[in-house]
């Protein structure tokens, strides 16, 4: 099952909105075929490891990451092409959630005389799958918000100047996270001062570009902003609200940006509307690398499932920078978010540290990791 996880996650980034599944056989002690889900609306993982395997999974054991679909979607049911290869056994990590799906998969195999066992490393399954286990019991994407900051708590210097709190390291895991989410979210201030691409570069693999969302409440973001130049495949997204000026917003979709009229709550985006939202466009994972004001927004909106802080070994010295969330916070100490489930990482002299908020996923560990 092990093995099957690690084929599974070599899907990353590139099955949205379906899961990552990976999938081997084994016969007489020997593996006789391996594969995965490679991209939506490909072979599922099953269906690849049976081809592997060819007349080998006949009598065999599948180890596969997620219940064997029972329905037709984009493909045929793999509980079919199971019984068809003549396959004996089936180990399963973890049960499908989707509570649209009917028929289960593992009821079928069974009634078919196969003999089922679930629930192997049924942790590590759900984690590698926590963004489709979320979309597909609430509609709403799983939301991560990323930032990085000084050890006293600043992303930028008074003049706006981020260029660079973290490491390289750090930069480069930043844009595998990029790479893994459906789309990536940053406010119209950020587009401003950074006036990033907000793609995914990564020199030692084929990387996806995320859908880029902007918050813009007023449609003050520059034409020339660099965004609004991209030669990607993936939408540049403009979110604002109604009043803006239609000649404005003709002009931006002219440079190939979508600009969508959204609900505000407190004069700005409502973004607990705008999760609603995103459920049309298949996001099911989204990755929030605003400033102060939309980190804070995004947690007081209570959208946000994961946390991850870069800290870097440098102190800014001062209270004039710009800190991690802007705004007003809770009178008391105890009315502060809390962070479970944490994960702490190195990446060069950066710590990265990784925790759960609300309904994120939760393992049967608890308390911390280092690595």
């Amino acid at each position: 099952m092990k093995m099957a996880l690690g084929l599974a996650e070599k899907g990353l980034g590139f099955t949205s909105p379906n899961p990552m599944v990976g999938a081997v056989i084994v016969k007489d002690g020997t593996v006789v075929g391996k594969g995965y889900h490679k991209a939506v609306g490909n072979a599922h993982a099953e269906i690849n490891a049976i081809d592997d395997a060819k007349s080998s999974a006949a009598g065999g054991t599948l180890y596969v990451t997620l219940e064997p679909c029972n329905h037709t979607g984009r493909t045929l049911p793999c509980t079919l092409k199971i019984v068809e290869a003549g396959i004996k056994r089936v180990v399963i990590a973890m049960k499908d959630p989707n509570p649209n799906v009917k028929g289960g998969g593992i009821d079928y195999l069974k009634s078919k005389g196969i003999d089922v066992t679930s629930g192997i490393c049924e942790d590590e399954a759900k984690k590698l799958n926590e963004a489709f286990i979320k979309f597909v019991k609430t509609g709403r994407p799983f939301v991560t918000l990323k930032c990085a900051a000084t050890l006293d708590g600043r992303i930028a210097t008074r003049t706006g100047d981020a260029r660079w709190v973290s490491g390289k390291e750090s930069r480069k895991f930043v844009h595998k996270l990029r790479h893994a989410a459906d789309a990536i979210m940053v406010g119209v201030n950020t587009v401003k001062i950074d006036d990033p691409s907000l793609t995914t570069r990564l020199d030692d693999m084929n990387a996806s570009d995320p859908v880029r969302i902007i918050l813009d409440t007023n449609l003050s973001i520059s034409e020339e902003a660099r965004v609004l130049q991209l030669d990607s495949v993936s939408d540049t997204i403009i979110i604002t609200c109604d009043s803006v000026s239609k000649n404005k917003k003709k002009r931006i979709e002219q440079k190939g940006a979508k600009v969508i009229e959204a609900p505000l709550k407190d004069g700005v985006i409502d973004l607990a509307s705008l999760m609603v939202y995103l459920k049309t466009l298949d996001i099911t994972s989204l990755l929030i690398e605003g400033g102060s004001r939309v980190n804070a927004s995004a947690l007081s909106a209570g959208i946000v499932d994961k946390v991850i802080f870069f800290y870097a070994p440098k102190i800014f010295g001062g209270d004039d920078g710009i800190p991690i969330c802007k705004g007003h916070g809770p009178d008391l100490m105890k009315h502060c978010i809390s962070v479970k489930h944490i994960n702490v990482c190195r990446f060069g002299d950066d710590v990265m540290i990784e925790g759960y908020v609300g309904s994120g996923f939760k393992g049967q560990e608890s308390g911390v990791k280092v690595s």
